[in-house]
């Protein structure tokens, strides 16, 4: 394979295969996290004990000026890097990312196996291309090549990268942003994955759109559950357990919580504006006075409702156990994603009413957290949209809110300014790939993650520090 690749004008160089490599070996190993703890050193089980320990030994052999000159604590397979600044007194960023991906368990619905790590001439594909790998290595590749060229931050930078988010972080971030809190870390930048560069996603939106997100909606799982007596079933009652179920499930699913347009959902069609249709700029030109026209539009596509509404998403249903029995329990698992301005007790409280059936009992499962609060774009904001806007020239840049959940919300409190965000342009179909399969990332989007990562640095480095050349790798 040519390890020289032609440059498309319109979106920028790719990688070469040295660096495609170094992350297509990283997706080749299994470190999938799964909600059950497991056997093992740190809940993963022994098996993906081995695959995170053999990352690890993959990052610190790829990066070996990164292991050398920066300090690095292990939270079980957790990984805390400090680069320190010139001035330590201050913190410039904590830059995060995670290791462990989902599991891809329709292996042969794949192009190439999920963890073999195929390079080819246009993508890298594996399970964690995008999300999140594929992050990790590009703040790795850039830090790497700043320590090459003898950069230094200005304060110090943290490097966070968990190895449970995708099973919400419990022992991995929390452990982690519970250190820097230790220290008295606060910092005026905090940056993780969540937003994109989308394309053809915005309706009447032309150019590619770079939404920055700000935070985080909350999260909380709620279990209904109806025990009856059972018996058979030629002599039922008049309800029996699953058709109880199935009646509460249908009320809260058919009572949806209120629209809100949130001050972040404000911000975000303030910045669109210029790139809508004429008849659209007007009516935004009113948007106090027609905050509930707007927000009925929003509601009309999944996509842009999860903005506007605190979504209901019934998930689990199990009752019963025989056509000819009746069932003497029943359940069923309802996910909420919440908008700020609602919290999980507002949600517990909403389905409550929306039920109106004492026989039903309604509680919380599982882990639950709070919306982010719905605050403005921080003092660090403009950096990330103008690097975006260099890297990446013709979008149009906004802001928004991560509909799941992200590491970043436990580290919320420790920076000024939060933005999930990569400036990775991905269609429709790429987003589908995200926990999906044929999951992949191009070489010429991993090379603008390095950019914009290395550029970042520069943005933090010491003013007017000399850069001595060192050998290359």
């Amino acid at each position: 394979m040519s390890t020289h690749l032609e440059a498309d004008p319109a979106t920028g160089a790719p990688v070469d295969d040295a660096t495609a490599e170094r992350l297509a070996a990283a997706l080749r190993c299994v470190t999938v996290s799964r909600e059950e703890p497991e056997p093992g050193r740190d809940g993963s089980g022994a098996a993906a004990d081995t695959e995170f320990e053999r990352l690890g030994a993959h990052l610190e052999r790829s990066f070996p000026r990164v292991h050398a000159e920066l300090e690095l604590e292990r939270f079980g397979h957790s990984r805390l890097y400090t680069w320190r600044g010139a001035d330590p007194a201050r913190t410039a960023a904590i830059l995060l990312a995670h290791q462990d991906v989902v599991p891809a368990d329709d292996a042969a619905g794949w192009t190439h196996p999920p963890f073999a790590g195929v390079v080819d001439a246009e993508f890298i594909w594996g399970r964690g291309a995008i999300d999140d790998k594929s992050r990790m290595l590009a703040i790795l590749e850039a830090v790497e090549s700043a320590l090459a060229e003898g950069l230094r931050p200005r304060h110090t930078v943290h490097l966070a990268f968990g190895h449970d988010e995708e099973v919400f972080g419990d022992r991995g971030a929390v452990r982690m942003a519970a250190r820097l809190r230790e220290r008295d870390v606060h910092a005026d930048l905090l940056l993780d994955e969540g937003g994109v560069i989308t394309e053809g996603i915005v309706d009447e939106v032309t150019v590619p759109v770079a939404t920055i997100m700000l935070g985080e909606k909350g999260y909380a799982t709620v279990r209904l559950s109806v025990s009856e007596k059972g018996g058979h079933s030629s002599m039922p009652g008049r309800q029996t357990a699953v058709g109880r179920l199935a009646r509460a499930v249908s009320r809260i699913q058919d009572d949806p919580m209120p629209l809100r347009v949130t001050p972040v959902v404000t911000d975000m069609l303030a910045r669109l504006r210029p790139h809508l249709p004429a008849t659209k700029r007007r009516l935004l030109g009113f948007a106090a006075l027609a905050a509930p026209v707007i927000s009925r539009i929003m509601a009309s596509a999944p996509q842009t409702e999860a903005l506007v509404r605190t979504t209901t998403a019934p998930t689990v249903i199990r009752g019963g156990v025989k056509a000819n029995v009746l069932p003497q329990q029943a359940e069923a698992l309802i996910n909420f994603r919440i908008l700020p301005g609602d919290t999980v007790d507002s949600v517990l409280a909403h389905c409550r009413r929306a039920v109106r059936d004492a026989q039903v009992r309604i509680e919380l499962v599982g882990m639950t957290s709070e919306p982010t609060p719905a605050t403005g774009p921080g003092p660090q904001f403009d950096l990330i949209a103008r690097l975006t806007e260099e890297v990446a020239p013709g979008v149009a840049v906004t802001t928004g809110l991560v509909p799941g959940a992200t590491d970043s919300r436990h580290y919320d409190d420790l920076a000024a300014t939060r933005c999930n965000f990569a400036p990775i342009r991905l269609t429709a179909a790429d987003l589908e790939r995200i926990h999906g399969n044929d999951e992949r990332l191009s070489r010429v989007n991993y090379a603008r993650l390095i950019d914009f990562n290395r550029r970042l640095l520069t943005a933090l480095a010491e003013p007017g520090q000399a850069r001595a050349p060192r050998e290359p790798r």
